[in-house]
């Protein structure tokens, strides 16, 4: 007796096509995302532009590359900078930093170190640094420390 399983395909189908995201063009912004976006890109090259709600926030994520480095930024709706994640060496990081994530990587392998700025970006943010990993399992895991050490969330 032969049985169909085509439910089961078009559910994984339908399921992976909600998981691509719809990459925007920079034209499609609103104007005050448009100003923002072209005033933080500093010479990069923009990667995708993808829109997506975090926390019921709805915003706008811009993905660069300058130098071979990635910068990436959210910008609000309105046109505000909410997020800056800028690629960094480890070793331009803070020594209680770099203890902290040397520490937490132990005999794994460290990834890319990203410097996360949030908030309002006018009267100063504070850096929180997001360091990429793998286990020595083989566990992709990324880890969050502030500047004097302490592991934050994000």
């Amino acid at each position: 007796m032969k049985r169909v399983f085509i439910f089961p395909v078009a559910v994984a189908l339908s399921v992976c096509s909600m998981a691509v995201a719809k990459s925007l063009d920079l034209k499609s912004l609103p104007q005050a995302v448009q100003t923002t976006v072209q005033s933080q890109l500093q010479g990069a090259e923009i990667k995708n532009i993808s829109k997506e709600t975090e926390n019921g926030v709805t915003q706008y994520e811009i993905e660069t590359m300058l130098n071979g480095k990635h910068r990436d930024f959210n910008v609000d709706t309105k046109g505000p900078l909410v997020v800056v994640e800028e690629e960094v060496p480890l070793d331009s990081l803070p020594a209680a930093a770099i203890a902290a994530i040397r520490k937490k990587v132990g005999a794994g392998k460290p990834g890319m170190v990203e410097a996360v700025k949030k908030g309002d970006m006018k009267s100063g943010s504070e850096t929180v640094y997001e360091a990429a990993y793998t286990t020595v399992g083989g566990k992709k895991q990324v880890f969050y420390v502030k500047a004097d050490g302490t592991a934050t969330k994000e």
